[in-house]
């Protein structure tokens, strides 16, 4: 698992965009890191726990236009 400290000011919802790349991720976030639930604006210095990297794909091609095999 990846961590990360957090500066003065952060959100969850930034770090999850910061973080991991979409603010999808800030449900996930915060579960993994229950004891921080009390917080909206974290100080600095806050280790969180960082969901594990998943893969993300994204097709922006029309389905007609994907090549499968």
């Amino acid at each position: 698992m990846r961590t990360y400290t957090t500066v003065q000011g952060d959100m969850w919802d930034g770090i999850a965009y910061t973080q991991m790349g979409s603010v999808a991720y800030t449900d996930r976030l915060m579960a993994l890191n229950p004891a921080h639930l009390d917080k909206y604006t974290f100080p600095a210095g806050v280790v969180l726990t960082l969901p594990d990297e998943e893969i993300r794909t994204v097709d922006t091609l029309p389905p007609w236009r994907r090549v499968f095999g």
